[in-house]
């Protein structure tokens, strides 16, 4: 594979600069035909590769890919699961190259989708150009690549129930993580789930002057505030009313286990420009955004906030919020309980509503399956040293259904970094680890 990598190293980066220069934002309808190209550029690049078929298929949102490539009914069957959608790219002034015309700087790709997902579910397309091409393919192999990831996977979780045979593997293949650092390599076993919300506070008809109804009225932005700050005590504990019912706490030789994970704590720092964490008190670090849920103010809005002064008390103020949620936890449930919190610590002065965006549970993966032992060898061979298993802090919500769908599980070979600063400007994705996932992707297909 290395040989393979070096013989067609530019071919490669240009077939990846073709898919990371169309603004795949889904969330934005301006770039509704940017999405339809990117699935067909997807398709071309799998039938490329060796695909028997690959075509865009209609949902309900925006489009899917699948394509496939079948030797043998009785051959294990890889379901390789990807999304060519990526978040918005603001604040633009932030960003040192624009962020569709990618570029290589210090040895990395920068460009939106560089890692998250394009890049990494490129690395797929490759490995499987490469097995099928030098005659090494063992397996069958199916790939659903969807438009709506970064936006809960509404469309795909609709049209899954109704593709079941379609898509029907014994191990679903992702790589949509990250690892710990690009010398000590990691295996997620296990992903947390999301609720996310949006809520809005209203308080006078329409917006007043504060100097003659200031101090006097409740100003929304001041009660959202406030009614924020109260969703997290002094220990870091959420204290929405039955949000920890569910949490099954770890036993300690669990949290040993996972513990192994190589952690420095002025490095974690330095990495994020922040000289102090924070988090639920009784956790370390690596298990606050691991192990255990969180709830994270996304944005918040209202009032007067362009240049120059507007002195107004506002109508209404606005929130997102997400909390993350571990194994066990029902993404609905939570929504349900926030909604009922929320509202009822609202003072009589304002009128409150609070809707759900999407959601999704989160899911584990047993150490022992032969996928897990198989992606361990693979890394460890391409890396020198065995990874470690971790838990991942965010949140592919989709694949804890189609773990319940197919009745397979997810396998998670992310090879990102927090260097890469994925949904932030300057995305980016080091050219070494693209090229060490590909090698680590072939040399899975060996050991499973």
């Amino acid at each position: 594979m290395k040989q393979y990598i070096e013989k067609n190293r530019e071919r490669f980066l240009d077939e990846l600069f073709s898919l990371l220069r169309i603004p795949s934002i889904s969330s934005e309808e301006a770039h509704k035909p940017d999405m339809r190209r990117c699935a067909k550029r997807l398709t071309e690049l799998l039938l490329e590769a060796g695909a028997d078929k690959a075509a865009v298929y209609e949902t309900t949102g925006h489009p899917v890919v699948y394509g496939e490539k079948l030797l043998d009914p009785k051959l294990p069957t890889v379901l390789v699961y990807g999304h060519y959608d990526v978040m918005p790219v603001d604040p633009l002034n932030l960003w040192v190259s624009p962020p569709f015309e990618p570029e290589i700087r210090d040895g990395a790709i920068y460009a939106r989708g560089a890692n998250d997902d394009k890049g990494q579910t490129f690395m797929h397309i490759k490995a499987f150009e490469y097995l099928v091409r030098e005659k090494k393919l063992r397996h069958n192999i199916k790939f659903i690549f969807e438009g709506e990831e970064e936006m809960g996977s509404a469309a795909l979780s609709k049209w899954i129930k109704t593709h079941k045979k379609l898509l029907a593997c014994d191990i679903i293949l992702v790589s949509d993580t990250t690892m710990l650092n690009e010398k000590i390599p990691s295996i997620n076993c296990g992903m947390r789930g999301i609720t996310y919300m949006e809520v809005t506070v209203t308080g006078p008809k329409k917006d007043l002057h504060s100097g003659h109804y200031g101090g006097a009225v409740y100003n929304p932005i001041n009660t959202l505030c406030k009614m924020i700050d109260s969703l997290i005590d002094e220990n870091g504990h959420i204290t929405v009313k039955g949000f920890y019912d569910d949490v099954i706490e770890l036993s300690r030789k669990d949290r040993r286990m996972l513990g192994r994970a190589p952690y420095d704590a002025k490095e974690f720092m330095d990495s994020l420009g922040v000289k102090a964490l924070t988090g639920e008190k009784g956790y370390t670090t690596l298990e606050r955004i691991g192990i255990r849920p969180c709830l994270d103010v996304n944005g918040i809005w209202g009032g007067y906030t362009g240049e120059g002064s507007k002195t107004v008390i506002p109508s209404q103020a606005h929130a997102k919020i997400s909390m993350r949620l571990v194994p066990n936890q029902d993404s609905k449930t939570i929504a349900r309980l926030f909604a009922k919190h929320f509202k009822a610590i609202a003072p009589k002065g304002v009128t409150v509503e609070v809707e759900e965006r999407h959601g999704g549970d989160g899911f584990l993966i047993p150490i022992s399956s032969k996928a897990y032992k198989a992606a361990s060898k693979a890394m460890g061979e391409v890396y020198g040293i065995d990874p470690v298993p971790s838990r991942g802090g965010g949140s592919i919500a989709i694949l804890a259904e189609m773990q319940r769908a197919l009745k397979a599980d997810p396998l998670l070979m992310g090879f990102g970094l927090e260097r890469d600063f994925i949904h932030s400007p300057n995305e980016s994705y080091l050219l070494d680890q693209l090229f060490k996932g590909m090698e680590s992707i072939a040399l899975f297909y060996k050991y499973f």
